[in-house]
C-alpha cells in the first residue's frame, strides 16, 4: 500500500512538472509571438515613414522655399519626383544635435542652429524658421506612438588634405561605402584670395581643372601658377563622379586666426543673409579687428560648374564687432538658385574665406533629424539611395515603438 502511495505521489509530481514546463513553453511562445508582431509593426512603420519622407514633397509642395505653415511633411523635390530630395527643405530641418548660436541685432535676440561643417564652411539656420521634431512627428502621425531618426549622408566621401605646403599641392581621396574608387573623374574649382592694389576690399580669383583618381582612389592636384599653402588663403571644391554617383568635398585655408565673418541665413523665402563678426557670437581673448569683406554668389550648373549670379544689398563693406553702424551687413541672393555664397575678408595682410551653401548638396552637407534611439530593444532601419540636385546621398530612417 505504501508503495502504491509513493508511485502516486511521483506520478503526480511528474504531471505537475510537465504542466509547468508546458505552461512556461506556451508563455515563451506567446511572448515571442507578441514580440514578433510588435517588431513587424515597427518595421512596417519604418517603411511607411521612409516612403512618406522620400516620395512626398509635403504640403505645400514648396514649403522649403516659403514661410507658409507646414501642413504635411515630406522631403521629395517637387520638380524632380522619384527618389530626389529638395535641397531647401532639408535646410529647414532643425538638427538633432547642434550648437545654438545667439546674436543680438539692434536689441533683438536672434538664435541660429550651426549645422556641422568643416572649417571654411558655415550653415547657420534661423531656429524660428526651422521645423522641429515634435511638429514633424505630429504631421507624420507618430507622436507618442513611435520615435524616429532621419540621417541624410553623402554616398561618396571626398576628402581633401594638404600634400605639400609650398608649392601647394592637395591630395583628393574618393571612397564609396567601404572602398576606394579608382578612375573617378574629379572636377575642381580653386579660389584664392588677394587684395587688389586699388581697393581695401579683398577679391579672389578662381581656376578650374579636371583630373582622375588613380588605382588607390586618390589624386594629388598641382597648380600653375603655384600657390604658397603657408601664406595664401584659398578654398577648393571638388566634385567626384563615377558610375552615375556624384560626391563633393571642400577644403579651406585662411591666415586669420580668430577674426572671422559668419554668414547666417536670416530669411529662407527672401534669400536674406546676415553677415556678422564672430566676436559678437563667440568670446575670444584679445581685441577684435575690423574686417573688410567682399561677397560673390555662384550657382551650380548641371555640369557641376559655377556660374556667377547677382547679389543685392551690402555686397562689400566693413564689419566691426560691437559697433552698431558696422556690426553687421545684410545681402540678398536668389532663393531659388542652388549655389554657394563666397565671403572673403581681410584685416591688414591676413585673409579669410567662408562659404555658405544655399542648398545642402552644393558642399555635400549631411543632415540629422530626430531623437536618439539608444536604449530601445528593437530599432527598425530602412535605407534608400537618393539624389539631391544630382549629388548622391543615402537616407536612413530608424524607427522604434514608444510603448515598450
Amino acid at each position: 500500500m505504501a508503495g502504491a502511495t509513493i508511485d502516486h505521489m511521483i506520478s503526480l509530481t511528474i504531471l505537475i512538472a510537465a504542466l509547468l514546463v508546458a505552461m512556461m513553453t506556451y508563455n515563451g511562445l506567446f511572448a515571442t509571438a507578441v514580440d514578433y508582431d510588435r517588431n513587424r509593426q515597427v518595421a512596417n512603420k519604418a517603411v511607411d515613414l521612409m516612403n512618406t519622407i522620400c516620395l512626398s514633397p509635403g504640403n505645400p509642395t514648396d514649403w522649403g522655399e516659403t514661410s507658409d505653415t507646414l501642413l504635411g511633411f515630406g522631403l521629395q523635390d517637387p520638380e524632380a519626383g522619384g527618389y530626389a530630395l529638395s535641397p531647401y527643405s532639408i535646410m529647414r530641418l532643425l538638427p538633432s544635435e547642434s550648437e545654438i548660436l545667439n546674436y543680438t541685432k539692434t536689441g533683438t535676440l536672434l538664435q541660429f542652429s550651426n549645422v556641422s561643417m568643416i572649417q571654411g564652411g558655415f550653415l547657420g539656420v534661423p531656429i524660428a524658421e526651422c521645423v522641429n521634431y515634435t511638429s514633424v512627428a505630429e504631421l507624420l502621425g507618430v507622436n507618442g506612438s513611435y520615435g524616429f531618426r532621419l540621417n541624410i549622408v553623402p554616398t561618396l566621401s571626398v576628402s581633401i588634405t594638404e600634400y605639400m605646403p609650398n608649392p601647394l599641392s592637395l591630395e583628393v581621396e574618393v571612397r564609396g561605402p567601404g572602398l576606394a574608387l579608382s578612375n573617378a573623374t574629379l572636377q575642381y574649382v580653386l579660389c584664392s584670395v588677394y587684395k587688389p592694389e586699388d581697393s581695401d576690399f579683398p577679391s579672389f580669383e578662381s581656376r578650374s581643372g579636371i583630373e582622375k583618381t588613380g588605382p588607390a582612389g586618390s589624386k594629388v592636384l598641382e597648380f600653375d601658377p603655384p600657390l604658397n599653402g603657408l601664406e595664401d588663403t584659398y578654398s577648393i571644391i571638388v566634385y567626384a563622379r563615377l558610375g552615375g554617383l556624384v560626391g563633393v568635398g571642400y577644403y579651406s585655408h585662411g591666415t586669420i586666426e580668430n577674426d572671422r565673418i559668419i554668414p547666417f541665413i536670416e530669411n529662407f523665402e527672401q534669400g536674406e543673409i546676415l553677415l556678422v563678426h564672430n566676436w559678437d557670437v563667440h568670446e575670444f581673448p584679445g581685441s577684435p579687428s575690423a574686417l573688410h569683406f567682399n561677397t560673390t554668389f555662384f550657382g551650380l550648373t548641371n555640369n557641376f560648374e559655377l556660374t556667377q549670379f547677382d547679389i543685392t544689398g551690402e555686397t562689400s563693406g566693413l564689419i566691426n564687432s560691437g559697433v552698431s553702424e558696422q556690426a553687421y551687413a545684410r545681402l540678398q541672393i536668389n532663393p531659388s538658385e542652388n549655389g554657394i555664397l563666397f565671403v572673403s575678408y581681410r584685416t591688414g595682410n591676413t585673409f579669410g574665406i567662408m562659404m555658405l551653401p544655399w542648398g545642402v548638396s552644393t558642399l555635400g552637407v549631411s543632415a540629422s533629424f530626430g531623437v536618439d534611439p539608444t536604449g530601445y530593444d528593437f530599432v527598425a532601419t530602412e535605407l534608400r539611395q537618393v539624389s539631391i540636385d544630382d549629388i548622391s546621398y543615402h537616407v536612413k530612417v530608424s524607427t522604434w515603438s514608444l510603448s515598450g
